[in-house]
């Protein structure tokens, strides 16, 4: 006991003491040495139903439908209700959750994909003494080192640079960061350093030189996030939790208490969003855990109740990986109007962001132009000159909305929680709101606390600490090769597996199909710029994918680093599903045999989720029938020129006829379906062709960066150097003939 004790002050305190009595690297190797013991004693006690393989949905819905009564019954498929599954589940509980779109779909697909304490809510806490923050923060950390723990090939420490402009700064920064190092004691990554301008602009050759006094590095985690949250969810159903996905509740079931005639929540009507079959789910406990729709359920329980939830809109965008390092981030602790803005690489692709601003709760929030043209100014102020900074080059963008809550049971009600509250109604449905996502574990832990208490259940202790999640627990950073070795993977798409699904990259090997190729031998790609291939959408069946937007956005994460690269891989992942599905008429008003209007409809659902929610439209907005012309004159009869060399008959458009004529000319060869889809990017007015003006509106867009990698433009601009190219020499030029 006594030791623990020291452990626990040194924590907060620092490792001073605890490296004067046993050495701070013996007291690290001590710590993981019982952490490694407490967890393989606390998996010994822990029986795994579905070890070799998870239940369909379909079981799953069945199980719901059949058993009299769970302990528990969780409503929300978040990062925070997943969270609470395993909790229960792994506590010997009978465990059920229902989500009413897919596991991930909300917020907890959407963060920054930073596993971290919060340097920012350190920094409150110290100027303003406030305990509550820096507890927050200690807390976080220590559930940081957990998760990297727990699910080591989703999630990896990640070094930020925090860049100084100001010599005064400097101490001031470093001070706070040697904290945040501080109050993670043992669990501290990495200790943070200081660079010299120079070295820094060695690590980070992006950033802006002027001024520039020298750098903050401190490192924090990142993870996939919805993949994370999958995994939670997936060992839950592991263990035997009963749940499933597109399972919403209509209203919850009570019964008066005999002893005091007080109505309790004891279970759920549900309604099977993909069927419309409804059932009830009876439990002795229902928790809330629906993230920004908190007060839907809290008032379906009772309408009198007060609001709690303050939602608020966070933004971000992806952009070229080119704009940052491989393995670096960069922290901007003050922008222009005092958010703090990240900027880190992820996937091999860049994030930025996030804002935050007030806004309605919504399945399906949307990326404004103001919030993506903020983000882009913010990354535009610590960027050299040198890099352009373009609209066009913004893949994607997305908006996530943070569950900001009041407690009800402060007396000072408008003042928003920095923490969590759990909260328990007078007819017991437990709620638990607000939180962040690297504490979905101890949330989860105090929830169900509140819920045994409450509810007389009789559970073991937690035993989620150190609980490895799905496909860590035969990770190895190596993996990989045996993927190449074993199935003739490529060896990005071998690393892209091994890093997603773990231990059960093995399992999608065996669905990718043969290429027909030398090399690679299987793994055909989605996409050819990503590593993603099409055994990950049977796989991602397997996951509970039940939509092509499952695939893109959760299973795969596709729809968040490329739209257009999403849209270009949609048709032949419908095609994908709808076999192994058997997508008929029980779904669609089609016939068993015709899929043609199934097809259809998926693919509209699919991009309609991309035109709205990952920014295709705000894409394809920068780009419009009534866009400017802003080009001198000498670019004007430069591009009229480029323009003619495919409009030879001066018709004032161009079709696809004319650039395949073209292009065959110079030994060129673009399928005629793909020539259709570049020129239809251009064609504003849809009418086949693409006029003259709507080719002069393309590159002005381009030059002032609204558009990038325009295909069509591209493609006009290599065939008139080939065709130069090929141009005959005059007669003056070659000596007169002689």
């Amino acid at each position: 006991m006594a030791f623990r004790k020291v452990l626990k002050r040194t924590a907060i305190v620092g490792t001073g003491a605890a490296a004067t009595l046993f050495g701070l690297s013996q007291l690290v190797e001590y710590r993981k040495t019982q952490v490694r013991l407490a967890r393989q004693a606390a998996e010994m006690e822990l029986k795994v139903p579905f070890a070799d393989e998870l239940p369909s949905r379909g079981a799953q819905l069945a199980t719901l439908r059949d058993t009299e009564e769970f302990d528990v019954l969780i409503v929300g498929g978040g990062a925070t209700g997943a969270g609470c599954a395993l909790e229960a589940v792994t506590r010997n509980l009978k465990t059920a959750l229902v989500e009413r779109n897919d596991y991930s779909s909300g917020t907890s697909s959407r963060s920054t994909k930073l596993i971290h304490g919060g340097v920012r809510y350190l920094q409150k806490a110290i100027m303003k003494l406030d305990y509550e923050q820096y507890m927050m923060v200690k807390e976080a950390l220590h559930e940081r080192a957990n998760l990297l723990e727990i699910a080591p090939h989703l999630s990896a420490p990640l070094p930020i640079m925090l860049p100084v402009y100001k010599w005064w700064q400097l101490p001031y920064y470093w001070a706070g960061i040697k904290m945040y190092d501080l109050v993670a004691g043992m669990e501290c990554l990495k200790s943070s350093y200081v660079l010299s301008k120079t070295k820094a602009l060695e690590l980070f050759p992006m950033l802006k030189k002027d001024r520039l006094v020298g750098a903050i590095v401190y490192y924090d985690g990142q993870h996939n996030d919805a993949r994370m949250n999958l995994a939670i969810g997936l060992t839950a159903a592991r263990y035997g939790a009963a749940m499933a996905n597109y399972t919403e509740v209509v209203n919850l079931l009570k019964r008066a208490d005999p002893e005091t005639g007080v109505e309790k929540v004891c279970g759920a009507r549900c309604r099977d969003v993909l069927t419309g079959q409804e059932f009830d789910v009876r439990a002795k406990c229902v928790i809330n855990a629906t993230g920004p729709f908190t007060d839907s359920l809290r008032k379906m329980d009772d309408q009198k109740t007060t609001n709690i939830c303050q939602p608020s809109a966070g933004v971000h965008i992806v952009i070229p990986g080119y704009y940052s390092p491989d393995n670096m981030g960069l922290l901007d602790p003050a922008t222009s109007d005092g958010r703090v803005i990240f900027f880190l690489p992820w996937e091999k692709m860049t994030i930025a962001g996030t804002t935050d601003s007030p806004t309605n709760v919504t399945a399906h929030p949307i990326p404004t132009e103001d919030d993506i043209t903020f983000i882009l100014n913010e990354v535009r102020n610590y960027l050299s000159p040198d890099v352009e900074v373009r609209r066009g080059d913004v893949l994607a963008a997305w908006s996530g909305i943070r569950p900001l809550v009041t407690d009800p049971n402060s007396k000072d009600t408008q003042s928003i929680c920095r923490n969590h509250i759990v909260n328990v109604s007078q007819s017991g449905m437990v709620t638990i709101a607000g939180g962040k996502w690297t504490t979905y574990r101890s949330m989860a832990e105090e929830t169900l606390d509140a819920a045994i208490q409450t509810h007389g259940l009789e559970a073991s202790a937690s035993k989620t600490v150190g609980l490895v999640l799905e496909g860590g627990r035969d990770w190895s950073p190596t993996l990989y090769i045996r993927l190449v070795q074993d199935y003739g993977l490529e060896n990005e798409v071998a690393q892209h597996l091994a890093s997603t699904y773990g231990g059960k990259a093995f399992e999608v090997a065996k669905m990718a199909q043969v290429t027909g190729k030398r090399w690679p031998i299987v793994g055909k790609r989605l996409v050819s710029e990503f590593p993603y291939i099409e055994g990950e959408v049977l796989y991602a069946i397997k996951e509970y994918a039940c939509t092509a937007i499952d695939v893109i956005a959760r299973r795969t994460r596709l729809g968040f680093l490329n739209v257009q690269a999403a849209d270009e891989a949609l048709p032949r992942i419908v095609e994908l599903m709808g076999k192994a599905l058997n997508w008929t008429s029980d779904r669609k008003t089609t016939r068993s045999d015709d899929c043609t209007t199934l097809t259809s409809d998926e693919l509209e659902a699919a991009r309609k989720f991309l035109y709205y929610e990952m920014g295709y439209r705000t894409r394809s907005e920068q780009l419009t029938k009534t866009s400017e012309i802003n080009l001198d004159y000498q670019e004007v009869v430069r591009y009229k020129n480029r323009f003619h060399k495919f409009d030879k008959e001066s018709k004032g458009f161009i079709t696809t006829v004319d650039v395949q004529s073209v292009l065959q000319s110079i030994n060129i060869q673009i399928d005629e379906n793909s020539l259709h889809e570049i020129l239809s990017e251009v064609d504003l007015n849809k009418n086949g062709q693409v006029e003259i003006d709507e080719f002069l509106q393309l590159m002005s867009a381009v030059k002032k960066g609204q558009v990038s990698d325009s295909r069509l433009a591209i493609l006009l601009k290599t065939a008139e150097e080939s065709l130069d190219l090929r141009a005959p020499v005059s007669v003056d030029r070659s000596g007169g003939g002689v």
